[in-house]
């Protein structure tokens, strides 16, 4: 593969989608506050392992939504002298953080919460706590609502990472309630340790779903076989594009990173090669526009049967 032959394609993050994702991140780091606030005031009325439990996660929710702050900050970084490819992995480290503290805290509230199956203790003023987890869970789905409606114009990694443990925070909130109810008016006292232990293996589900995504960017895994299909149709409808092969694409932060050989008529002009490469480019940008293309010409005789796709 030479340069005469090759058509580089290069499209810069979208700002729009840029102030999106810090939108999101300052949401998070704003609730997260919050819930803190709320839920500090909530543990000390009530003396709840499950409380407390989930007063660790906001606080696990808290770190985790600063760290994506900066990442997303740093992956939206444009692509300069040492990092050509751009600084979409930031997302991704991000994730790995975020993973580390949420896995080391729920280690932390299965003891607490194991402790306390052992030994149960009297919860107080189950009321306020209850009252305090509703406006938890409202504050969260709002979030999460919000969260999921950027996610669904950016592709953002760090984004569906925040996303996915507040959705965690929405299970863990409604377990807390059912344990506050029935602690303070059915005096199941082994409750409160009980959804303890399940919040904490929640939260471990949680950090392996982000270890999974961050490590599929990381590690530069190829797009899913339905989005391959789709660049392959998307190719092969270009007029004077008779075959594809050597498809390779992974994904970075928002950005997609796309390489193939596309078979052309030997015949013909190095201009019109240029040209309908520049039209291939065209069509994925139109699909995928936070992306870069790399297409690579093959000249083939036009009674060869085109490569077997792959």
């Amino acid at each position: 593969m030479t340069a005469d032959s090759d058509k580089v394609f290069v499209q810069n993050g979208d700002a729009e989608n840029g102030r999106l994702m810090k939108k999101a991140t300052y949401a998070a780091v704003g609730i997260a506050l919050l819930l803190i606030a709320i839920k500090s005031y909530a543990y000390f009325a009530t003396n709840s392992v499950a409380m407390l439990s989930t007063l660790v996660d906001s606080m696990l929710d808290l770190g985790a939504s600063a760290i994506n702050l900066i990442a997303v900050r740093q992956s939206l970084v444009p692509a300069d002298r040492d990092h050509r490819f751009g600084h979409g992995k930031a997302e991704a480290l991000a994730g790995l953080f975020q993973s580390a503290i949420i896995t080391g805290s729920a280690v932390f509230l299965l003891f607490q919460a194991g402790e306390r199956l052992i030994n149960p203790k009297t919860v107080y003023a189950g009321d306020v706590g209850i009252i305090v987890m509703v406006v938890s869970i409202v504050l969260t789905l709002v979030l999460v609502l919000y969260q999921r409606n950027v996610i669904r114009k950016t592709n953002s990694v760090a984004i569906s990472a925040d996303s996915l443990h507040y959705v965690g925070d929405v299970l863990i909130n409604g377990g807390v309630i059912l344990a506050l109810i029935l602690d303070t008016f059915f005096h199941l006292r082994f409750a409160d340790g009980l959804f303890g232990i399940l919040i904490a293996l929640i939260l471990l589900v949680s950090a392996w779903k982000i270890i999974r995504t961050s490590f599929a960017d990381l590690m530069d895994e190829e797009l899913g076989d339905e989005e391959r299909e789709n660049i392959k149709t998307i190719v092969l409808q270009q007029p004077g594009v008779l075959g594809i092969h050597d498809l390779r694409t992974r994904r970075s932060g928002q950005q997609v990173f796309i390489q193939m050989h596309i078979d052309m008529d030997g015949g013909i002009s190095l201009h019109d090669a240029h040209t309908i490469s520049d039209a291939v480019e065209a069509r994925l940008m139109a699909e995928y526009p936070e992306s870069e293309a790399i297409v690579h010409q093959d000249p083939i005789r036009v009674n060869d049967v085109p490569e077997t796709l792959n």
